[in-house]
């Protein structure tokens, strides 16, 4: 490697390890403080990075927050498929889903993230990338039906009304999470869940 590699290489991991840190003050000053009272100005100063240079890596506020909230729900996803593998029916994926809903709606962002969607001086590009955001779950929830149906537990049925109205319902149930405690909604969440594959599975199962 010749000296002037060296330094290219160095420069490059700087920048990266730059973005990183960055991100991780806005991700803590977005959970602490919302979207609308963190500013640009204060991610810089909690990362020790220069407002110009955040904007050279993200460009402005709302593109640096829609980038942390897509790696939140990334998260999210990466938490299911680790516990997904400890179930070994649709069923008992759907009853472990909806812990998992229950457990992991209330992340740090969600607050600042409906300050944004509600703010008018939003784009609508900003926005329409949050509520995209809602694609993974509804692809995961979209996913059990189909192996239930292709392992004999549930009828044949259409599989996408399934998921909307059953995301539908979760995503209502998930509203009491901001009043009451998470374990006493539990039994909630698991009768939902016993209500709707009774429409759906197959007699003798």
């Amino acid at each position: 490697m010749t000296k002037g590699d060296y330094f290219v290489v160095s420069r490059r991991y700087d920048s990266k390890e730059a973005k990183r840190i960055i991100k991780e003050k806005a991700f803590e000053l977005f959970s602490l403080h919302g979207y609308n009272q963190t500013s640009i100005a204060d991610v810089s100063k909690a990362s020790g990075f220069s407002k110009g240079h955040i904007y050279y890596h993200f460009e402005n506020k709302e593109k640096l927050f829609v980038l942390l909230a897509q790696n939140s729900m990334h998260d999210w996803y990466s938490k299911w498929t680790d516990v997904e593998q400890n179930y070994s029916s649709a069923t008992e994926k759907w009853y472990g889903m909806a812990k998992h809903v229950l457990y992991n709606y209330q992340t740090p962002l969600l607050k600042a993230g409906e300050e944004l969607a509600a703010n008018p001086k939003s784009s609508l590009e900003s926005v329409r990338k949050l509520y995209e955001l809602a694609v993974v779950p509804m692809s995961s929830y979209r996913s059990i039906f189909i192996e239930g149906i292709e392992c004999d537990e549930f009828e044949k049925g259409n599989v996408d009304e399934w998921t909307a109205l059953l995301g539908t319902w979760l995503g209502g149930l998930c509203q009491l999470t901001n009043t009451q405690p998470l374990q006493s909604l539990e039994p909630l969440f698991e009768q939902a869940i016993t209500i709707f594959l009774s429409s759906i599975k197959k007699r003798g199962n």
